[in-house]
């Protein structure tokens, strides 16, 4: 893999997080058990505590308001869809994750039920590495996923801006975690002032951020609840 990662360009920072990582045991017990994507949507908003999101978002919108709309000035996207993401990732920061992400990313390539899925996640982490924004240190969610909204690293590497104007791209920055998360739904063909429930053109975007369909209709319907 080593090899690989210097023929995709990755430079010696990255190359030695590589070699530093471990199996990750708590990965594989989380990728085997993602038993909540099963649930009924009823079941799932329950269990992910849809109510508490929907009304911490709405008076974290409430508390933001200028800065929620200059998102959707920039992006397009509405307050709603990036705050029940926000919410639903993290508890809006509350946790964050308790994994190291390279070595996360690193097992997830290794095992074979999803190699080619996550291998081009760990060149990214990898690059992320070089680049400074993470570190071999950095720790995430189970499968390696990065801050407030749990970006995999290829995206963050693709899609991440800097929505402080401070020079980087920080994931632990809030402003810099929801920028690149409208920046992501943007660039995946969000369509502004157009709606985003099952049937409407922005849902296919929301399909981009998750495969799972629960998990969808769960983030529309609380963005729609939390927009008013």
């Amino acid at each position: 893999m080593a090899a690989d990662a210097k023929a995709s360009g990755v430079g010696k920072r990255g190359v030695e997080a590589l070699m530093a990582t471990s199996y990750s045991k708590a990965t594989i017990s989380a990728d085997r058990n993602q038993k909540s994507f099963k649930y009924t949507l009823d079941k799932f908003l329950q269990v992910r505590g849809a109510d508490t999101i929907i009304a911490q978002g709405r008076s974290r919108k409430a508390k933001n308001t200028e800065f929620y709309a200059a998102l959707e000035a920039q992006y397009g996207v509405p307050a709603g869809v990036l705050i029940a993401i926000h919410g639903m990732e993290t508890a809006f920061g509350g946790f964050m994750g308790d994994t190291n992400v390279v070595s996360a990313i690193a097992t997830l390539t290794y095992d074979c039920r999803r190699s080619d899925f996550f291998k081009p996640h760990l060149i990214g982490a990898l690059k992320l590495v070089d680049q400074g924004s993470i570190s071999m240190k950095t720790v995430g969610a189970k499968h390696g996923e990065l801050g407030h909204t749990q970006f995999l690293p290829g995206n963050a590497l693709t899609y991440g801006v800097d929505g402080n104007g401070d020079g980087t791209v920080d994931f632990y920055n809030m402003t810099d975690a929801l920028a690149s998360t409208a920046n992501f739904l943007r660039q995946k063909g969000w369509k502004p002032g157009k709606g985003y429930q099952e049937g409407e053109p922005n849902f296919e975007v929301i399909k981009q951020w998750n495969a799972a369909k629960v998990y969808q209709q769960a983030i529309a319907l609380m963005g729609a609840q939390i927009d008013g």
